[in-house]
This record gives structure tokens, sequence and C-alpha cells, in this order.
């Protein structure tokens, strides 16, 4: 069925955008990462304009990243002191983000750099999970126990840091600069690239921070929420770029798609199922650098301002 968005000005496929994100959802479900950066490429593989999927996309976050808090929140699995501080500073990465955005887009350039960073970010993303993956089948087997406590501690340059606070919660007493820069990272990638982050802000929480695993996906969720939220609310003010229409098809479609993967994922052995999502990025992040040096069908186009 045809459905018109507003925003992208263009007529889709409903059921396509539907099973587009229960796809990346299933994926999400099956392989416990976010599908932002998957769903944004999707989108505009098919034509819809990288602004309105970036800034579409953002919304999206905000109902996924709520539904992930949740079961966090009730096994107590969040540090909501530690994921306050660093919400200021994503906040502060959203305006900084947002700022971007704009510039990029009044320059005429958003689109390249929106291709650009995807490029860059998949490509490293799909190589360092693939090389991980393929050396795991060549590596002895360690005994996996899962820990509450973090083995990896912070460097002393981030104790010599100012405005220390402690955060009893993780058992930490660090500047609050760290958490914040932390969060000012996810807030510039959430404005710009309408993604939650987590696959740089959950490592830099671990190894920069030294948080207590257990705490650290859910903490980054909380302020992801919140962080991802102001983006939407600017992209929709400043920019005008969130289909409402769009963002309500993504968030039924993944919430369907999250839930089938998560029953398959007891089926799926680790070390082959990351194999194939790292061919997945890969192939995706292939066909960005594809579009992004081939010539267009229209070489020439204008726009009409009434």
């Amino acid at each position: 069925m045809q459905i018109y968005l507003p925003i992208a000005e263009m007529a889709v496929e409903m059921e396509g955008i539907f099973f587009l994100s229960a796809f990346v959802g299933f994926l999400s479900g099956i392989f416990g990462v976010g599908g932002g950066f998957l769903t944004t490429p999707f989108l505009i593989f098919i034509g819809i304009p990288p602004t309105v999927a970036v800034g579409t996309q953002a919304s999206q976050l905000v109902a996924s990243s709520m539904t992930g808090v949740l079961g966090h929140f009730r096994r107590g699995n969040v540090d909501i002191k530690m994921g306050s501080v660093m919400l200021l500073g994503g906040i502060l990465g959203t305006f900084v983000g947002i700022g971007i955005f704009k510039l990029l887009q009044y320059l005429g350039q958003i689109d390249f750099a929106v291709s650009v960073l995807y490029i860059v970010l998949l490509g490293s993303i799909g190589s360092l999970m693939l090389y991980e993956s393929v050396s795991s089948f060549f590596v002895k087997k360690k005994r996996n126990v899962r820990k509450e406590f973090n083995t990896f501690k912070s460097s002393k340059f981030i104790h010599l840091l100012p405005y220390k606070m402690r955060f009893p919660r993780s058992k930490l007493f660090v500047s609050a600069l760290v958490p914040g820069g932390i969060g000012f990272v996810g807030g510039v990638l959430a404005s710009i690239l309408g993604i939650g982050g987590g696959f740089i802000l959950v490592p830099a929480m671990i190894y920069i921070l030294g948080m207590p695993i257990l705490l650290v996906a859910g903490t980054s969720l909380y302020q992801i929420i919140f962080t991802a939220a102001s983006a939407t609310i600017l992209h929709a003010t400043l920019n005008g770029t969130v289909d409402i229409v769009l963002a309500l098809i993504l968030i039924a479609g993944g919430v369907v798609g999250a839930q089938l993967g998560v029953l398959f994922a007891r089926f799926v052995k680790g070390n082959y199922a990351r194999v194939v999502l790292a061919i997945l990025i890969m192939a995706v992040c292939t066909r960005l650098c594809i579009d992004l040096f081939l010539e267009p069908v229209d070489v020439y186009s204008y726009v009409v301002v009434l």
C-alpha cells in the first residue's frame, strides 16, 4: 500500500518500510546491538533523503531506548547519577551536532557528509567485527564467567582531572568531565547520524570510566533516551526533517522485529552470527561507497521556492 510521507515529500510502499524496520529490529534482537547505524543507510537506499532519514531515525531511538532501559531499570542496572552527568554532556553535544548539521545543510554538503561518515563508521565497525569473529575460530576458547565488576581500570590521567564526583552505584570517584565528555560524543552522533552511538559509548564507559559491566548498557540507554529526544525536537523545529508518519512505521516494525529476534537468538551460534552481521555491515558500507562515486541519474536538479 502506497503511503505519502509529508516531510520526505514522496510516496513509498508502507509494507516495504515496515519490513525494513522489522528486519533491522530482528538483527538487533539477535545480536544485541542497536540498529540505528543500519536503518539510516537502508532508508537512503530506498530513496529517503538523508536529512529526513537522520532526523526521523533519532525519533525512533527514543522508543527503542525506552523499551530497553525499562528492563535494565527493573534489574537495578542503571546508574542514574552517572547517566545524568552523561546526559548533560549529551544535551550539549546535541546542540553542537545540530549546529554542524545545519551548517552542512546550508552549504549543500549534508548528503555527502552523512554518506562519508557512515562509510567510515560502518567500515570501521564491520572490519573490527569481522576480524574479531574470524580470529575467535582459531583461538582456544576460554571459559567466560560473567562478572559484575570491571577488571579494566581508568588511566592515571583520568584520575588527575578536576571536578571529581562520587558515583556510589558504580563505586567510582572520577572527574565529571569524563562521563560528560562521553555523553557529548553520543549527542553529536545522535544529531548528525541519527544513531545512539552505543557501540562507542559502551566501550568508553568500560575502558575509560572503568564502570561495572552490568551497569553499562542500562546507563547508556538511559542517557540516549533524552539525548535522542532533544535531537528529535531540534531536528523538527530547526531543520524540519522529522517525518512522523515514517517514524511511526519504523517504530512499529522495529518493535515486532526485535521481539522475533530475541526468540530466534537462542538458536544462533555466537561466532557465526557475528560473522554474518559483519559481512552485512561491510556490504552496506560497500553500497554506500558505490552510490557515492557513481554518477547520479539526474546530474542537475532544481528546487522551486515559493
